[in-house]
């Protein structure tokens, strides 16, 4: 099942390279969103694409880590 997981990853990981800004930007927010949720909720790990190479990915993922981060606080105030 793991292996399953881990091949499907780096299928996806590869099919990026002539990814546009806006479809990294999406997928970096998608990514850093759940991180930024789970990190400050303290729910779990969370597993991401890390495709830091992608056009936009970083500023897609900086904007979700800080916007999921956020939620977290709305969601559960004793994370403030």
């Amino acid at each position: 099942m793991h292996r399953l997981f881990f091949i499907a990853l780096l299928l996806i990981s590869s099919c990026s390279a002539g990814e546009s800004y806006d479809s990294g930007y999406n997928r970096g927010y998608s990514d850093g969103y759940a991180t930024g949720y789970n990190t400050t909720c303290e729910i779990r790990a969370t597993l991401i694409a890390g495709d830091w190479e992608t056009n936009g990915y970083k500023p897609g993922y900086d904007a979700g880590y800080a916007a999921g981060s956020e939620q977290c606080k709305v969601d559960k105030p004793q994370f403030r």
